[in-house]
Parts: structure tokens; sequence; C-alpha cells
């Protein structure tokens, strides 16, 4: 079966006068001589590459890479690899770099894996990394190189205004005094949490489609009474939780909406009545939600075994159409509904907006502790390769380019983002309701094809082809579905990305061990193995174990 999964550098010093290289200054000397023929012959054409976006090396230059690897080689077609893939020959032809995976992980232990190469010390020269605790390390032990001037000479106008759509806020997470250190993902917003439901299971059993979150609770409680989508001798799934609860980064399978209901923000820090951080997983606000959670558990609406469910049980579950509902983002058609639809092309799953009134509030801050970021080996020769890739794979392809045809395709193939040899994201923040708007014009003649991006109207082909159902096939449906029935809600609800605000220090995070407090508390308490009065207890071992210094820091630090 296929998956499909729904999506540095600052620099050389001083002057690049480049012989067959773009190392440092320093670096350059010792090889004068025996590079003084290669300098004569292509000594301009090293200092272009190196010092613009799209200037191609005179010489294939490799670059090992740690790469997060998606299942079945990422819904890559056959025949290509991770490092021969459409991205990868693109990359090229274009600019005659070529990566070299040395070490490769699948997602769930790609941060494990990343950790144990930092403890050794023996990076690859380009490494994705989503541990703020890790990147700190890295910085601290003088690991990685300084990206600062690169960003400046190597990263297109368009590829700058994408951060900058962001605020200051995105590149100063990866900015340590007054060095970017580490390029941030941008991370695009991708909207509140829809709730998914099998809206076929709903006609069968003659329900109407929910307005409210109680009335899709009592849809779910029905689908359980009659046991949809579970074998003779098994219990029915119910609502699919993830153990985590709450969705920083990725919101499939958590349970933000019912805490957006209560005004609740947990694992976030915001302004109290009087002008003070707290963290919002100790507030009246947070113990209401859990306490409405431990209600859903017990009328039996919440899976009941999902303390027991691994990351990857929860896609199964929808996958093999165990299931009927699950929250998660305008994309899930992409991964995990695709695969699902491919199984049996009549379940008709529906996204439906039930939090709409629920806005983030204005006391509300962001921090980027789940945040990818893209670091470069210290002393590797040429740190620029990055923004060069970046501008390349997120604007030129996209944008300019009149031979990306098979780039671009990956979209509406849904291959797994994790093909591309970077695995980050860089857009504009409002880009998902900017694609969506426009697929929506083309459709209604309101804009000529040719005025879409290359994203657009490989989007725009492939809902075309799901409305006239012409050998339409599951990614057809997945476009579909996605831009314009999931993310048409938010258009058509008016959502605006709300502005986020950040703390001033990103580190500012609760360690592992009382993000595992929390998470067991919550889960015992969910479950009755912990009265509701167990939240008291909670906090004050919060505090106990660390929280309160990390709470007076965080004052401090943003007073």
């Amino acid at each position: 079966m296929k998956n499909r999964i729904g999506f540095v550098a600052v620099l050389l010093t001083a002057g690049l006068m480049f012989s067959a290289g773009c190392g440092k200054q320093e670096d350059i000397e010792p090889k004068k001589q025996e590079q003084e023929t290669a300098a004569d012959v292509s000594g301009d054409d090293w200092e272009k590459a190196c010092t613009t976006p799209y200037g191609k090396y005179p010489e294939m230059v490799t670059y090992t890479l740690g790469q997060m690897s998606g299942a079945n080689n990422s819904n890559l077609p056959e025949g290509n690899t991770y490092e021969d893939n459409a991205y990868t020959r693109y990359l090229r032809n274009m600019l005659n770099i070529q990566n070299k995976n040395t070490y490769m992980e699948r997602e769930d232990r790609y941060d494990d894996y990343v950790n144990v190469l930092v403890k050794d010390r023996t990076m690859p020269d380009i490494l994705v990394i989503s541990d703020r605790e890790t990147l700190n390390e890295l910085v601290e032990n003088n690991m990685i190189e300084d990206l600062t001037q690169v960003y400046e000479t190597c990263t297109s106008d368009r590829i700058k205004e994408m951060y900058e759509s962001y605020g200051g806020e995105l590149l100063g997470a990866g900015t340590f005094d007054g060095r970017l250190m580490a390029l941030p993902e941008a991370v695009i917003d991708h909207g509140p949490c829809l709730l998914w439901l099998r809206k076929d299971w709903m006609e069968e059993l003659g329900l109407s489609e929910p307005t409210t979150l109680e009335e899709a609770f009592d849809i779910i409680e029905a689908f359980q009474d009659n046991h949809m989508g579970a074998e003779e001798g098994e219990e029915p799934v119910g609502l699919v939780c993830d153990t985590g609860l709450v969705g920083t980064t990725s919101e499939n399978y958590s349970m933000n909406p019912i805490f957006d209901s209560f005004h609740a923000y947990p694992q976030r820090w915001q302004k109290d009545e009087n002008g003070n951080l707290i963290y919002g997983s100790l507030t009246q606000e947070t113990k209401n939600a859990i306490a409405c959670l431990r209600e859903l558990y017990e009328r039996g609406i919440i899976d009941q075994n999902f303390a027991l469910r691994a990351q990857n049980n929860l896609r199964d579950l929808v996958v093999e159409g165990k299931c009927g509902a699950f929250f998660g983002l305008w994309w899930t058609p992409n991964n995990p509904l695709m695969d699902g639809y491919e199984n049996d092309p009549d379940s008709d799953w529906e996204p439906y907006y039930l939090t709409s009134e629920y806005q983030d509030a204005e006391n509300v801050y962001t921090s980027f502790r789940d945040n990818k970021y893209v670091v470069v080996r210290k002393g590797y020769e040429h740190p620029e390769i990055v923004m060069k890739i970046i501008s390349v794979l997120f604007d030129y392809t996209r944008y300019e380019a009149t031979d990306a045809d098979e780039v671009n395709s990956y979209f509406a193939l849904n291959v797994d983002p994790k093909a591309r040899p970077l695995v980050i994201n860089v857009d504009y923040n409002e880009a998902t309701y900017t694609v969506t708007k426009n697929i929506r014009k083309a459709m209604n003649g309101e804009m000529a094809e040719e005025e879409l991006s290359a994203i657009e109207k490989s989007y725009y082909d492939a809902c075309m082809n799901y409305m006239k159902q012409d050998n339409a096939g599951a990614e057809d449906w997945a476009a579909y579905k996605s831009r314009i029935s999931a993310v048409g809600l938010l258009v058509d609800a008016n959502y605006q990305p709300p502005k986020r605000k950040y703390l001033k220090n990103s580190d500012g995070e609760p360690s592992h061990l009382l993000l595992n407090l929390e998470k067991d508390a919550f889960i015992q308490m969910i479950m009755g193995k912990q009265p509701m009065d167990y939240f008291e207890t909670f906090v004050q071992e919060w505090y106990e174990q660390g929280g309160r210094e990390l709470t007076e820091q965080i004052q401090k630090e943003n007073q």
C-alpha cells in the first residue's frame, strides 16, 4: 500500500575569492598553487555559484545528508529514490549538486537518531533537526556554520519575502547573538483542526450533518452503538485520539478543538488577568476541557484504547476503515485518507469546521519549540548550498521555470515531502488559502489558467479531473477534498490566520520531564484512573519539578 503523507545558512566570512571551491578565505590560500589552473578556467563561475541563488557550480558538488524517510519510499514513482528523483534531478541539472544520504531514518525515530549523531559528533554536511535542545547544543559546541552571509547572498528575493511575511521572529528563532545559525522552516498556517467524519456512515444511519461539536459527539456515539467499522466480535473504535492530546505542529488526531471550545491553551504561554505569564496547561479552562474529555471517554465516544496506541496505529485505524471520526488538518485527504479511499472508494470522508467561534485569544503566545531547522556542519565548504536548494525548489520551480513539470507533478501525485533533500516547507504565511482562492477563480473563469503558479496549476488540474470524473484517481480525489472541500470551508468562514505573538526567548519551554508529567496526568484523569481533583496535585508537582524556575525565567525575559 502506498503511503502519502500529506507538508540555512548564513555564511562564509568576508571576501569570497574563489578558486575551485567556495571555502572560507583562510582555507583557500593553502590550495592556491595546486588549483591555479582551475582558478584561471572557472574562478568567475565558482564565485557566481557561491554568491547567487541560481548560479551553477562548474563542477559537481556533492553533499552528505541525514535523510528523514517516509513509508513506502515516500510514494515516489517507481524507480525513483531519495538520491534520484524529480527534485534531485532538477537540482543536479540547474545547480550541479547531488545529495549523498549517509544516514536515513523514518520519521518516528528520526529525532533519536539525530541526537546520537550530535552526541557522537558524526554529523553529515546538511541536517534537518526538530529539537531546540539539540539546536542549542550544536550552537554552544560550535558544531554548525554561521549562515548569516549566505542567507543574504544566496537566497532569492521571493524566499526572503516569504520569511518576512511571518515577521522578524521566524528568522529570529534560528539566530543566536545576532548570527543566523539555523534556517527555520517557514511553517505556513494550516488553519484550525477540522472534524473528519464518515458521511456514508451518517447517511446509512439517517443522521444529519453536525453544526456543533455536541451534535458531532452524538453522531460518533451512534457509530459506536451501531458497531460501524467493527467486525463481528470487535469493539468499535470511536473518536481516534493521540496520547499527546495537544497538537503543536501536526494536529492530526489531537483534541485541539475540544480545548479550543473551553478557551484552553495547553502547552502554550498566556497572560492571566493580572498580566503575568502563566503556562496554559495549568489553568482552570484546561481543567474544564480535561473534564469534558473524561466525560466523552466515559460515554465511549473517545477510543477506549487510545492510551495504548502508537502513532502508526492511529493511521491504520483510518486506512483500514475501523473508525469514522478524527480531528485533522485540511491536508488529511493526502494522508491518511487517500490510502483509505483506495482501499474502499465508497468511503466518503467529509470535513466539518465546528469551532469557528473560537479563535486564539490575544493573550496567548507561540514558540518555535517544535519547528524544524536546517543546519550545516561546521567546516563544510559550501554552506550556501542550502539557500540555493530552497530558492530553486520553493521559488524558481513554482514561479519562473518552464521545465519543472516533473517537479510540480509531485504535488498532484501526493509524493511525500520527505522525498525532498531538505524535509522542510517554505512559503508565504497565507499560502494555503491563496492557493484555494486562485483555484476557485480559475474554475469560475475569473482567472486564466496561465495566471496560476505551478503548484496552483497542478492542484487545479487534479481538481478538474475529479469533477469531470474522467479517469479520476485517488490523487485527484485527495486534491479536491483537501483544497476545495476542506480549505474551502475555512475560506467561506472568512478564517484569518491569527497574528501570532512570540516569546522573546523561544527556548523557554518545558523540559521533557515536565511534558511527560503533564501527559501522564491528563491521560489518568481522562481514563478515570485519577479524580479530577488530581489536577491540583499535577499543578503542584509541575511547579516543584522545575516549572516554578521556568515560569520565573519566562516572566523575567518577557517583561
